[in-house]
Formats: structure tokens, C-alpha cells, sequence
């Protein structure tokens, strides 16, 4: 059955090898001001063996970013950076997509480069969540209501980004539109309470990432861009009474509009509400089957359920997160049948090679 993890597929008009996505995963090896560290083309190389390799967020503006040693895209040293980067990650066959991101009310004041709070959709902070200081937790700032005009201007940083990533070698973008982040906090009513056409209704809710996917078109071809949901979550205090109807209106809406592939976080995951015992999850077939395109689905599996879902036609590529941390090379592994390595907590986040780039790969006998 794990044969099925092996069948190429086109996407975005490219050829990938297999069906095993590195999903985007915050690792903080970037330097302080964004721009990738030879130890990240490392990490990427050893990864490479994906059919679909999708970067870390990758932020488009200082103000949209909440954590240190994070990368972006939004001047000209990050983009010289990326290359090698990018190129380690491609060394393989794997298509390679820049994840796009911005935080909004998730960020602190102490990080804008204005020192004023952080941008959001409503002046509503983050409820039951701290913010985590180098002194130690904090509750999270009330965000600035973004105006017309300032939702113009991000839209513009996103286009600048889908710029650099071509510029930088990436195949395609990614749009991170889950986990509570600037997007999620346009959709979710928790969190937006706009009476402009921004919000309100959840065709106005989901204008802001339309116009993104609109305006990045021009310079990244609709078909090389894919976007990130998770419809399941509450994370970081997003939350709708109707999720439902919320979420199934967005597939639609990005699948009329012919994307490359929508990116599903499971139910079930960290943030996420448990599908087994909560009437409001919404399973990852539901949404897909809106989805006139290719449907990635990550969080939780295993080589044997990514098979099953691949070949039941639920899904058609499979992120897999921690596998893929402690197991460099887990195309190859999954293939002979080696033994899979656990994941450590240590160099989780932030450090250098240990328990990032110091995994082992198989030997060359296996």
C-alpha cells in the first residue's frame, strides 16, 4: 500500500516524484534580521527527497512577524540568501514553494519596528494566550485596527514577497492563511467585528485574502499558488459560531479561482479541536471534496494513513511535520522499509545544527 506515496504527480504544471510533502516548519536558524544561514540550505538538502518541499513562514514585512531568527522576503540580502537555500531544497527533483506570512495581532509591540502594537483586523486581543517576551510571558497587546489604506499596503508587502520568492528560485508561494494568524483573523468573526467591506458577511471576511491571491497573480502564476487553512482551529482565539459554512465558502472561493492546491492542517492537531469527540471538527475529506485541485493534508500521519488517504483519493500529497525533522531522508526510509527515528525536543527551536541539521540519513548500503 505505501506504494502509493511513490506515484508522481503534476503540479502547478511541474512533475513532483512522490507524494511526501516538508511541510512549513518554524525552525529560528535565520539571522536576526531575516536573511537564511548556510545552515538552513543544510537542513533543506537533507530534505530534499519531497515531491513538494514548502519553506518555513517566511514574513513579508518587519511588522509581520512575532519571533526572532525567523526569514523573510522583503529585501534584497534575504533574497541572495534564499538561493542557495532554494537550491539545496530543489537538489532532489522536489518543486520548492516560499511560505508567505504575516501575524498580525499574534506580534508584540517590543518586535514592531514602530514599537506601537500590532496590526489587526479589530481592535480585539488575543484571549487566554500570552506572548512570549525574552523576560517572560505577557498578555497580548489590543491590535490597531488596520484602516483601508493600511490593508492596501500589506496587500503590496505580500506582492513584494511573491516577487523576491521568484527572484529567489522558488517555484511557487504559499499563502499561510491558519493557526490564528492575519488571514485566519480576517475569516473568524472572534476576531474581526468590521463594518466595512472587510467584514460583516463572510464574503467580506474573506476579501482580504482574494485581493492577495489577485494581486500576487500578477507576478506568480495562479496555478503556482496555494493556500494554507485550518479549519479545525482555535488557535490563538480564533473562533466563528458557523466555522462550517465559514471555511466550505473559502474552499469554494479558492478553488473557483484555480489555485495550485489547498493545503489542509488536520483536525485534531495542537490548537485544533479533536475530531473524535467534538461535533464541530471538520474532517479534511469534507473541505477537499470542494476542491476542484490537488488537496495536501498534514498533521499526525503516518507513512500507513498517508498511503490510505492517497489512495482512497482523499488526498493527493501528505505533509508530515515531525517525521520529517527527525528523519531527513523519510522518502528513502519509507521506501526500504528502515526504522524511523524519534523526534528530540532539544534544538526544537532556535540553536544551531543540534537537533536540526544532526539527524541521521541512511547509510548508502540501505
Amino acid at each position: 500500500m505505501l506504494a502509493q506515496l511513490f506515484e508522481p504527480m503534476v503540479l502547478g504544471g511541474q512533475t513532483l516524484p512522490n507524494r511526501f510533502v516538508l511541510p512549513p516548519l518554524t525552525r529560528s536558524r535565520a539571522q536576526a534580521d531575516g536573511v537564511p544561514t548556510p545552515l538552513m540550505a543544510e537542513y533543506y538538502r537533507q530534505r530534499a527527497g519531497a515531491g513538494l518541499v514548502i519553506s518555513e513562514g517566511t514574513v513579508v514585512s518587519p511588522q509581520g512577524s512575532a519571533y526572532p531568527q525567523v526569514p523573510g522576503l522583503y529585501t534584497e540580502a534575504q533574497v541572495e540568501a534564499w538561493r542557495p537555500v532554494v537550491a539545496a531544497a530543489r537538489s532532489k527533483g522536489a518543486a520548492v514553494y516560499a511560505q508567505l506570512w504575516h501575524v498580525g495581532r499574534q506580534a508584540h509591540s517590543s518586535v514592531q519596528p514602530d514599537g506601537r502594537p500590532p496590526v489587526g483586523p479589530s481592535p480585539i486581543a488575543i484571549a487566554g494566550w500570552e506572548y512570549r517576551t525574552p523576560d517572560g510571558p505577557v498578555p497580548f497587546e489590543v491590535p490597531r485596527a488596520l484602516s483601508e489604506a493600511d490593508i492596501a499596503g500589506i496587500i503590496a508587502q505580500f506582492v513584494t514577497a511573491a516577487r523576491n520568492a521568484v527572484a529567489a528560485g522558488f517555484d511557487g508561494v504559499e499563502l499561510h492563511a491558519a493557526n490564528g494568524y492575519l488571514f485566519d483573523q480576517f475569516f473568524n468573526s472572534s476576531s474581526n467585528q468590521r463594518t466595512d467591506r472587510y467584514g460583516g458577511s463572510i464574503e467580506n471576511r474573506l476579501r482580504f485574502l482574494y485581493e492577495v491571491i489577485e494581486a500576487v497573480s500578477a507576478f506568480v502564476p495562479v496555478n503556482r499558488i496555494g493556500v494554507r487553512i485550518s479549519p479545525s482551529s482555535n488557535w490563538m482565539d480564533v473562533s466563528d459560531p458557523d466555522k462550517r459554512s465559514l471555511y466550505s465558502a473559502l474552499v469554494r472561493g479558492v478553488s473557483d479561482r484555480r489555485l495550485a492546491y489547498l493545503h489542509l492542517v488536520e483536525p485534531g492537531i495542537a490548537g485544533a479541536v479533536d475530531a473524535e469527540t467534538d461535533p464541530t471538527a471538520i474532517e479534511s475529506t469534507e473541505l477537499g471534496a470542494l476542491f476542484d485541485g490537488p488537496v495536501i493534508v498534514t498533521g499526525g500521519h503516518t507513512p500507513e494513513t498517508a498511503a490510505a488517504a492517497v489512495g482512497s483519493g482523499s488526498a493527493d500529497l501528505v505533509g508530515f511535520g515531525r517525521l520529517f525533522i527527525a528523519n531527513p531522508d523519510l522518502p528513502r526510509r519509507v521506501l526500504h522499509e528502515a526504522e524511523l527515528s524519534g523526534l528530540r525536543e532539544e534544538g526544537l527551536y532556535a540553536g544551531g545544527p543540534i537537533g536540526y541539521t544532526d539527524y541521521p540519513e541512511l547509510q548508502s548500503s540501505n
